[in-house]
């Protein structure tokens, strides 16, 4: 399954802040249709993402609803993003 989506980068505050790109209801209503076939556990979920140019490997977890995609620091860097900044997000989950 392949969504792509347009977001404003956010943090969220857990052990230490974190930069999410927080995937759309829509979207994320499509993650949940399939999020038994795909999770690892705890509801988190492995996915191949890019952002501008950059690819990543990372898990999606579920927070109010929606799915947030955590936006590693080298991402981060290498696209030039920072909390605020709209993104567009090309995410790629396999089932």
């Amino acid at each position: 399954m392949i969504l792509e989506f347009t977001c404003t980068l956010i943090e969220w505050r857990g052990p230490a802040p974190f930069v999410f790109a927080p995937v759309p209801e829509d979207e994320s209503e499509l993650i949940e249709e399939v999020s038994s076939l795909v999770t690892y556990g705890w509801g988190a979920i492995p996915a191949h993402i890019r952002i501008g140019e950059t690819d990543f490997q990372t898990a999606l977890f579920p927070k109010d609803g929606i799915y947030l995609v955590p936006v590693k620091v080298a991402v981060q860097k290498a696209e030039n993003v920072k909390i605020g900044d709209t993104v567009k997000v090309r995410l790629e989950l396999r089932i």
